[in-house]
Order: structure tokens, then C-alpha cells, then sequence
């Protein structure tokens, strides 16, 4: 997997715009404008190269930890969407999502700078 994380990071690319399209247009029945498109894919290539970044470098576990974050943030992005939570739900969605796939960035991060500075000591 190492060795291919431009197939990784594109298909993370792809799954992420294809959850946010699926999220915002289905699920919460919004209709989608040219700059929805445009943020979503942002969004998405900013994550897939995050993934494929950590891959490269070989940092396995922050990879690991941080596409964990990426699918509760998913999953976080759902739930909200779809039990409304009085009219908040889009923005407790979205916001979930920034913010577990931020803690996946900075506590995968952490972890492997800790484990490196631990290697080096050795």
C-alpha cells in the first residue's frame, strides 16, 4: 500500500466528493450550485492528498489513524443530517466532519512524532 498511495489518495478523493455530494444532496435535499461542487472538491483533494502524503513519507499509523477520523467525521456527517436537530443539522454535520478528521490529522501526527523521537533515542 506503501507504494502506491497515488491510487490511494485518489480514491480517497473520489469516495470523499462522492460522500459529500450523496450527504448534501440526498440526505439533507439541498440543491447543489457550482461552488458546492467547487468546496466539496477542495475538500476532497486536500484529504485524499493528506492520505496519500502520509503513505508517502511511510507514516503508517498516522495514516491510520487519520482516515479513522475521516470516516467518523462521515459518519458524524450523516447522523446529524439525518436527525435534523432543528434546523442545525447541515451545520453540526459539516462541523463534525472538520473537526474528527482534524483530531485524526493532529493525534496521528502526535503519535508518530513521539514514535520517532522515541527510534531516535535508541
Amino acid at each position: 500500500m506503501e507504494r502506491n498511495y497515488g491510487k490511494v489518495a485518489g480514491i480517497t478523493i473520489i469516495i470523499s466528493l462522492f460522500l459529500l455530494i450523496l450527504g448534501v444532496k440526498y440526505v439533507l435535499g439541498q440543491d447543489l450550485v457550482i461552488r458546492n461542487f467547487i468546496a466539496f472538491a477542495i475538500i476532497s483533494v486536500l484529504v485524499g492528498t493528506i492520505a496519500g502524503a502520509f503513505l508517502f513519507y511511510k507514516l503508517k499509523i498516522a495514516y491510520y489513524i487519520f482516515t479513522a477520523g475521516l470516516l467518523l467525521g462521515f459518519i458524524e456527517l450523516f447522523r446529524s443530517f439525518i436527525s435534523g436537530n432543528e434546523g442545525w443539522g447541515d451545520l453540526v454535520g459539516i462541523l463534525s466532519l472538520f473537526i474528527y478528521t482534524s483530531f485524526g490529522l493532529v493525534i496521528g501526527l502526535i503519535i508518530e512524532g513521539v514514535l520517532f523521537i522515541l527510534r531516535k533515542n535508541k
